[in-house]
């Protein structure tokens, strides 16, 4: 399946982020036996996964778990019936540097203000990086600086769809591995697990990520004892594939490319699954 034709539901630029694999994601939910009662996203980020299972009805309900203040902002205003408000926002804002520097240093504390401001951040920043430290797009594409990730008829669609199915997904700011625990239980109960990848001493999480710090070993022990399905995924490293055998999962390489177009490959990590309907590779 060609990735272009996935569709683009998420407003943000999310480094890592995952459009590239939800045809796997597809394949992994139509095989399960029924469809699952609730699928988790214990590590959002940009939440295409979730949001791709919530819009195709891929399983009944989407749980958004995301620790990260500034992306919860606007996963709360989505999700918490203020949608049309932040899309209004953006169409309304015209892009310049002087405006940008303007809202940005804005000091409304509010919900919906800081919803507003994480996407102005995010589209507007190198690699839509909201960690400490990262910089404004100068050059950009085509030489627009930060007009050139700036779609603001693109995004408002996107975030007024969202509204739209918002009765579908449910959003909790909090830790992902205490709510994959608090599921642990439930066998009607799928998880998509992307966890930052800092694992065996990666360093790309760190500077990519304002919360990376996260005990991979109690994750994958964790999982271990799920009762429902799980897909993970992780970056290909020798420390990753040794937890992998320690905790007795599967393990296939999918082909992949990273921001900059290099072919690369991601770990899918997963438990009895048919990996004939995931192995695909998207050159």
């Amino acid at each position: 399946m060609n990735v272009a034709s996935v569709p683009q539901r998420s407003p943000f630029r999310y480094p890592g982020g995952k459009t590239w694999l939800i045809p796997q994601i597809r394949a992994w939910l139509y095989s399960q036996p029924r469809k699952p009662s609730l699928l988790v996203e214990p590590f959002a980020g940009g939440g295409i996964v979730g949001l791709t299972t919530a819009f195709e009805k891929l399983a009944d309900r989407v749980l958004l778990v995301e620790l990260d203040e500034q992306i919860a902002s606007v996963w709360e205003t989505l999700l918490g019936g203020d949608a049309d408000y932040l899309a209004n926002r953006i169409l309304n804002f015209e892009m310049n540097p002087e405006s940008l520097e303007r809202e940005l240093s804005n000091s409304d504390d509010s919900l919906q203000q800081a919803a507003f401001k994480t996407i102005l951040r995010n589209r507007t920043s190198h690699g839509g990086i909201l960690a400490p430290g990262a910089g404004l797009i100068k050059y950009g594409e085509h030489g627009k600086g930060i007009n050139s990730r700036w779609y603001p008829q693109t995004l408002a669609q996107r975030i007024r769809n969202i509204g739209r199915i918002s009765d579908r997904i449910e959003f909790i700011h909090g830790d992902g591995i205490a709510t994959i625990r608090k599921y642990a239980e439930q066998p009607d109960i799928v998880f998509f697990i992307d966890p930052p990848y800092t694992a065996a001493g990666k360093k790309a999480g760190t500077r990519l990520y304002t919360h990376n710090a996260l005990d991979h070993e109690e994750l994958f022990a964790l999982v271990e004892t799920l009762r429902g399905d799980f897909l993970m995924t992780y970056d290909n490293a020798l420390g990753v594939r040794s937890l992998v055998e320690r905790h007795g999962f599967d393990v296939v390489e999918i082909a992949m490319k990273n921001t900059h177009h290099a072919n690369m490959s991601e770990l899918l990590i997963g438990r009895n699954l048919d990996w004939t309907k995931i192995r695909t590779s998207l050159f």
